[in-house]
């Protein structure tokens, strides 16, 4: 096959004289050292997201030497540039308030710089998504690789780690079960390295579902950051590189339908984060698919939860890793994924799984005949407080909660929230539902993880752990709980949730996949008629882009002038089980 590279010739700089574009350019780069030799090979970008305000991202300076010595290794020239970084605890409002900003940042410096190839190194939850995004919509080939777990640490001889463990201590702390000295000690366990969380958040699900994308190279998604096993994944990530440079495959022909269904049955199969649900929206609009909320609820059913990892289970991703990692898991799954999905190897899934190794006794990835959790880690909720869909993470929740029908108790905003949920007077108890509202793509703006509604302090302090929850934000892949999110369309845009009221009736049927406010459509339609009017907007800079752009969670809270112009196809595609 013949070279597709192009080197220092792409994406020249416009002058009106190509030659002379190119000229100029080799003279500055020369200025830096690079010799012709070096300057007439493929041009490998590699973006680098380190940050000391991201954490997970501590190992990129290492992954960063690796990558440049496979790449080298491969006849290649390396050359890393920055990118925005985003990490979870060091973004305010929100992470997802920048995630489409950062995909746009991705976008456009893959279009403007001479790369043939890049490698995309991101890690906290954020990063990921908004670099497969841009990615897809830049049409260059493109490897991802994560920056991987953090190890885990140890607290009065428990083994903890963030953020499920973060969760439960806190949870602890509120209902007074633990004093000051004993959360302080706590907060300086729980992370034991640099690295994303070690149990199946947003990071983790999105290092697995890049994997199961086939945009990451078999093995890459469970390495912890410190490891050996993951600078070795990152110097074979940087070999790639070259070769997909040399082939010129692009991301649209590896992000397809079939793709697409593989990293759906693996987020349901690992019960990952639900907001990987919203990204897997979001990249798969940029490549012209439409996200079928009913068809993802269908394959759920039939996907059975066989990873025991934490929140759904007990372990954590070093154990997850030992185990064998996303290919042991896959060859559990091989009936149900599309072995004709190509990869960034340059081979199909089937292939890459004929060539696994082989699987061997170990107690974190269960047989399908024994899962965790049956019946789809994820539902979809219809009904008239969802009319464009709800979602809950039923492997996490309490089952004695899943069919709960109670007295909503609504909190109007996130500083309502924190107002009134530890007052001592707050009219609760535990059969009623929190409803929090305005917490949307828009309402907030940026829909944090505050869906995950603390259970109030009065109830906690009496024993209660968990309580049903709804709203229109999303929640944390580390939380665990009863919790309905991404209620669409939110309050903010007149959705339902907008009109229920303390003292409504709220039935909640996952079994049904139904979410209803039991409220007479004549009711609804007065307080529809008398609502207040919409909250005050941005008026200015990125804020006010977001609000006027953002789409809802089915379509990946993307912006409509980022998405394809024409829907291709809807994913999944509703193939059935083998």
């Amino acid at each position: 096959m013949p070279s597709q590279h192009q080197g220092l010739r792409g994406s020249l700089t416009s002058y009106g004289d190509a030659e002379f574009a190119l000229f100029l350019r080799k003279a500055f780069i020369k200025g830096a050292g690079y010799g012709d030799d070096a300057l007439d090979r493929p041009v490998i970008g590699i973006v680098d997201t380190e940050s000391g305000f991201n954490p997970c991202h501590g190992n990129v300076p290492q992954l960063i030497q690796a990558i440049e010595r496979g790449v080298m290794l491969a006849g290649g020239l390396p050359v890393s540039f920055p990118t925005i970084s985003i990490h979870e605890s060091f973004a305010h409002p929100t992470s997802m308030f920048l995630r489409n900003l950062m995909a746009m940042d991705t976008e456009e410096m893959l279009k403007a710089l001479p790369v043939d190839a890049v490698v995309l190194i991101g890690g906290c939850d954020k990063t990921v998504p908004a670099q497969l995004m841009g990615a897809a919509s830049a049409g260059k080939p493109a490897i991802q690789l994560v920056t991987g777990s953090m190890l885990t640490g140890s607290h009065r001889g428990r083994t903890v780690g963030a953020c499920t463990d973060c969760r439960a201590f806190w949870g602890r702390y509120r209902a007074e079960e633990i004093d000051a000295d004993e959360i302080a000690e706590v907060n300086g366990r729980l992370v034991g390295s640099v690295g994303t969380c070690s149990v199946a958040g947003t990071a983790s699900t999105m290092a697995a579902v890049s994997e199961a994308l086939g945009v990451a190279l078999p093995g890459s998604a469970t390495p912890p950051a410190v490891t050996a096993d993951r600078m070795r994944v990152a110097e074979a990530t940087g070999t790639r590189a070259v070769g997909l440079a040399e082939e010129g495959l692009t991301l649209d022909r590896i992000l397809t339908p079939a793709a697409f269904d593989n990293a759906f049955r693996i987020l349901l199969a690992m019960g990952g984060s639900t907001n990987a649900l919203v990204h897997l929206a979001a990249v798969a609009g940029r490549c012209g698919y439409r996200l079928d909320l009913d068809a993802f609820d269908a394959l759920g059913r039939e996907t059975p939860v066989l990873v025991d990892l934490k929140p759904s289970g007990d372990h954590y991703m070093e154990d997850l890793h030992r185990a064998g990692g996303i290919p042991r898991l896959m060859l559990e799954l091989r009936g149900q994924l599309d072995p004709t999905a190509l990869t960034v190897t340059g081979r199909t899934l089937g292939e890459e799984l004929d060539d696994a190794p082989a699987p061997f006794a170990q107690d974190v990835i269960r047989p399908r005949d024994n899962p965790i959790h049956n019946g789809g880690s994820i539902a979809v909720l219809h009904g008239n407080l969802a009319p464009g869909g709800a979602i809950i993470k039923q492997s996490a929740a309490t089952p004695a909660l899943l069919e709960h029908r109670g007295r909503a108790v609504v909190f109007e905003d996130a500083a309502d929230l924190a107002e009134r949920i530890d007052r001592d007077d707050l009219d609760v108890d535990a059969s009623d539902v929190l409803v929090l509202r305005n917490i949307g793509p828009v309402g907030f703006p940026g829909m944090p993880e505050a869906g995950y509604i603390p259970i109030p302090r009065k109830l906690a302090k009496a024993g209660v752990k968990d309580i049903v929850r709804i709203s229109d934000g999303r929640m944390s892949g580390t939380a665990a709980g009863t919790i309905v999110l991404h209620s669409s369309p939110e309050a903010a845009v007149g959705g339902p949730l907008a009109l229920v009221r303390t003292g409504d009736t709220i039935a909640l049927s996952v079994g049904r996949r139904s979410l209803v406010l039991e409220v007479d459509d004549a009711e609804l339609a007065r307080r529809a008629a008398g609502a207040a009017p919409p909250r005050p907007r941005p008026e200015r800079g990125y804020a006010k882009l977001y609000v006027d752009e953002v789409t809802q969670a089915e379509e990946g809270c993307d912006f409509r002038f980022l998405q394809a112009v024409d829907t291709r196809a809807s994913v999944p595609s509703r193939a059935g089980s083998a």
